[in-house]
This record gives structure tokens, C-alpha cells and sequence, in this order.
């Protein structure tokens, strides 16, 4: 098995939860092709990640016919000696059995799971370990077929040389006229759209209790400007002071970023994610309710660096997906002793 299609194209931060699949494979076959498939919005990402070897854009299901009959010749032309999709959906599981892939593995799920002819039954629905052992189970599945030892993986899994963080840090000092020597706490209060989040008043509480003397930068993605703007006001109005980092040169420049923080801070967000998979330390807000647990979706941090927080277990779902019943208070009382080893 030497030419291997690897398939995460949904969300940014899932993707990122597969690097750990990339490097398992990588490094239990080094003299394998990695190819990933992934959407428009990760191609930079992907071809950041030192255990791919090439990239395929994938238009998704919303592309035209044309663009999908496309990417079925391109699959095609690859002659794939096996797939792993680590995210299957009717869409995934018949790109690869169309593009006439010999070895077709995924998760056991739904009626997709017909177009595979190797499954790995998980449940990944009870929620029962993170989203990025789910993906690793699968790897080892295939290793396992192929009679191959297991390299396990460890963080960090994306690092930057230590001259490009210091030309970053330069920059930012100058861009943000921040202090290079305090520490950075990044915040992104941004969703995504992809997991609840706390309340801008919720944010401002907690930022401005922190007991440490560190420059706030406020991040924001595309249409999250005006969220970080009001963010930034309520901190000023309890005496805080802050600035906004909703300006870079693309996604990388924005990843370099992220690594020079000492303390990364948001909700379940595919910045959070990118932060721990630099294993800079994270701050995270999940919501309780059994898809979206902090559990499910623990970043790649390494043992220490990243702390949890979410709404009380045992309510309805709506009770568990409602952020405005996390703490601030208690959440303190765990966060202002672990913060103060990253921000002092």
C-alpha cells in the first residue's frame, strides 16, 4: 500500500484533529504517499502538515457537475491503492468507490458504509473518547491490515522554526504595538458557527479577573470584527485594555500568529485547535450535551496544557448547550491558579 488517499473535508478545526492520523501513518509507513482530501478552506492547512505529501481540493457537495465529475477523473488518475475516510458521509464513501479504489476503509456507520469493503464499527455517536482517537483507531485499522508495527504519535504536531516565531513575534509587536515582553492571552470569541460559545459579557468577566499582567489580543476571523470590537469595549469599560488582531496575511500567517501566544483562549473553535496542535496552552468552552462534550472534542494539547470548562451535566440538551450557565466565578477559581504558570 503505497499510494494512500486520506479523506477530513469538513470544518478546520476537525481537520486538525486528524493530524495526529497523519502522523501515525506517516510514520508507521514512511515510504507511503499521503494524499489529503480536503475543501477549499483547510488546502493551506493541509499543505502545512509535514506528513502529507500532496493535496487534492475537494469542491464538496454543494460543486457544480462539472467540478465533481472532475475530481472523480483526478482520483482516478491517481491509481490509490487504499482510502481512509475519516469522516464518511453518502458524498465521501462514493467519491472513493467511483474513483475505483481498491482498499476503501471507514467507520461503520449509516447506509454509506455499503460503498466500503472494509469497516470499523465505533459508535463514535456515545461520545466515548476524542474525536482524533476515533481517527486513529481508524489508521490503526489499516496498519493492522497490513501487518504494519504502530508508530504512536506525540504533540506538538505542527511546530515553526524558532526564527520564523521571532520575525512573527516582530511583527505583531509593530502591527498590534503590543509589549513583547509581557505575555500574549489570545481570545477568540468567534464560533464559527460550529459549537456554541460563552457571552461576550461572559468573556469580559473572565478576562478581566485574570490575576496576571499580560497583553490582551483580541482575535477575529472574516465577519467576527464587530464581535471582537464589542468584546474589546466591555474590557475597556472594566478597566482592561486590549487590541484587535483581525488583520493578517491569510491563514498560515494567521497559524504563526496563534504560536506566539502564551495562552490561547475560545470555544470549541478551529482556532482552538490549531493552538493546540502548536501546543501553545488552551483555554476551552464546550457545551455538556454528549456530541460536543469537552471530552469528544479535547484538542492536541500534550498532558498539562489545556483546561476545560462547560455547563453542569444532567439537564436537558438544550440545559447542556447553554453556555450562559458556565461560572465565570468557579471557573476562576480553577483557571487563575493554572493560568498564572503561562501568564506570569
Amino acid at each position: 500500500m503505497q499510494k494512500i488517499l486520506v479523506v477530513r473535508n469538513d470544518k478546520i478545526g476537525d481537520f486538525m484533529l486528524a493530524w495526529p492520523s497523519f502522523a501515525m501513518l506517516k510514520q508507521s509507513m514512511p515510504d507511503c504517499h499521503i494524499t489529503a482530501l480536503v475543501p477549499g478552506y483547510t488546502v493551506e492547512l493541509a499543505k502545512l502538515c509535514p506528513w502529507i505529501d500532496d493535496v487534492i481540493l475537494d469542491p464538496t457537495k454543494k460543486g457544480s457537475k462539472e467540478q465533481k465529475k472532475a475530481l472523480i477523473t483526478e482520483l482516478k488518475s491517481k491509481q490509490f491503492d487504499a482510502s481512509i475516510n475519516l469522516f464518511s458521509t453518502t458524498y465521501n464513501a462514493l467519491l472513493v468507490w467511483k474513483a475505483g479504489i481498491p482498499y476503501r476503509l471507514a467507520p461503520a456507520t449509516k447506509l454509506a458504509q455499503i460503498f466500503y469493503n472494509h469497516r470499523l464499527r465505533q459508535k463514535r455517536s456515545q461520545s466515548a473518547k476524542p474525536e482524533y482517537q476515533y481517527n486513529l483507531d481508524l489508521i490503526r485499522e489499516f496498519l493492522a491490515d497490513q501487518k504494519v508495527d504502530i508508530n504512536e504519535p506525540s504533540a506538538p504536531y505542527l511546530r515553526f522554526e524558532s526564527e520564523q516565531l521571532a520575525e512573527q513575534k516582530k511583527k505583531l509587536v509593530t502591527q498590534l504595538d503590543i509589549c513583547p515582553d509581557k505575555r500574549w492571552l489570545f481570545v477568540h470569541a468567534g464560533t464559527g458557527g460550529s459549537a456554541n460559545n460563552l457571552s461576550l459579557e461572559q468573556y469580559a468577566d473572565l478576562i478581566t479577573a485574570i490575576e496576571a499582567d499580560f497583553e490582551l489580543v483580541i482575535t477575529a476571523g472574516p465577519g467576527e470584527e464587530a464581535k471582537a470590537r464589542e468584546l474589546l469595549t466591555k474590557v475597556k469599560l472594566r478597566n482592561r485594555n486590549g487590541v484587535i488582531y483581525d488583520k493578517n496575511d491569510g491563514l498560515i500567517d494567521f497559524t504563526r500568529s496563534i504560536a506566539c501566544a502564551n495562552l490561547f483562549m475560545a470555544g470549541s473553535t478551529g482556532p482552538l485547535h490549531i493552538a493546540a496542535a502548536l501546543d501553545v496552552p488552551t483555554v476551552g468552552f464546550f457545551p455538556s450535551k454528549r456530541s460536543s462534550t469537552p471530552l469528544r472534542w479535547l484538542p492536541l494539547n500534550s498532558e498539562g496544557r489545556h483546561i476545560a470548562f462547560a455547563p453542569p451535566k444532567g439537564g436537558t440538551k438544550e440545559e447542556e448547550s447553554d453556555m450562559s450557565k458556565v461560572d465565570v466565578r468557579e471557573v476562576l477559581l480553577q483557571l487563575n491558579p493554572w493560568a498564572a504558570q503561562y501568564l506570569s
